[in-house]
C-alpha cells in the first residue's frame, strides 16, 4: 500500500531544514539514528539534504508491479532517494531509473506523461488513510501499529503482541 508522505512538496523539492523548521528536530541526530539502523541491516544510506515529492515515483512503481523488474526498480528508487539524494519527483530521473533496471524508457515516459496509474495510487492513498497510516514505513499487526524505521526487537514485539509465535529454530532476539 502506498502513502502520501509530504504530498505538498513542490517539484523542486524542499530542504530538510525547511521541512523541519520550528519543530524541534535535531537533523544530525535523526541522520545518525537512521544511518545506524540502516548499517545494522546492511543497507546503504546517504546524507540527504532535501525531501522530494514521491507521487510520480509511486505511479511508476505501481506500473512496474506486474513486471519482473519491479524489485530492481524499487531498489533503484531507494538508492536514488536515500543514498544519492536524487529528485524522484523529476520525470527525467524516473525514466532514467526505469531504463537502468531494464524497463522500456518510452513506456515509462508515457506512464508518467499520461499519469496512467494516478487512480491506482489515489486508491492506495485512500486505503492508507482508512487504515490510520500517518508515516512511512508503518508496520501493522493485531490492530497495533509501529511507525518509522525500527530495530528488529521492536518489530518482534509488535508481532508477538499480535499473537505471532516464534518459528521453530529461530533463536534470535
Amino acid at each position: 500500500m502506498l502513502f502520501p508522505l509530504h504530498p505538498e512538496t513542490p517539484a523542486a523539492g524542499r530542504s530538510l531544514e525547511t521541512l523541519f523548521a520550528g519543530r524541534g528536530y535535531d537533523l544530525e541526530a535523526m541522520y545518525q539514528r537512521m544511518r545506524g539502523l540502516m548499517e545494522q541491516e546492511g543497507l546503504p544510506y546517504g546524507r540527504r539534504t532535501h525531501t522530494y515529492n514521491s507521487r510520480l515515483a509511486q505511479e511508476l512503481a505501481k506500473w512496474a508491479e506486474a513486471r519482473p523488474e519491479r524489485d530492481r526498480l524499487h531498489e533503484a528508487l531507494y538508492r536514488a532517494y536515500f543514498v544519492d539524494g536524487r529528485n524522484i519527483g523529476d520525470a527525467a530521473v524516473l525514466v532514467e531509473l526505469a531504463e537502468s533496471v531494464g524497463l522500456p524508457a518510452d513506456e515509462a515516459r508515457e506512464v508518467l506523461d499520461q499519469r496512467t496509474w494516478r487512480r491506482a495510487v489515489d486508491a492506495d492513498w485512500a486505503l492508507s488513510s482508512r487504515a490510520g497510516v500517518t508515516g512511512v514505513p508503518t508496520f501493522a499487526a493485531g490492530g497495533r501499529q509501529v511507525v518509522g524505521a525500527q530495530p528488529e526487537p521492536v518489530l518482534r514485539q509488535l508481532l508477538e503482541a499480535a499473537g505471532a509465535g516464534r518459528r521453530r529454530g529461530d533463536e534470535r532476539g
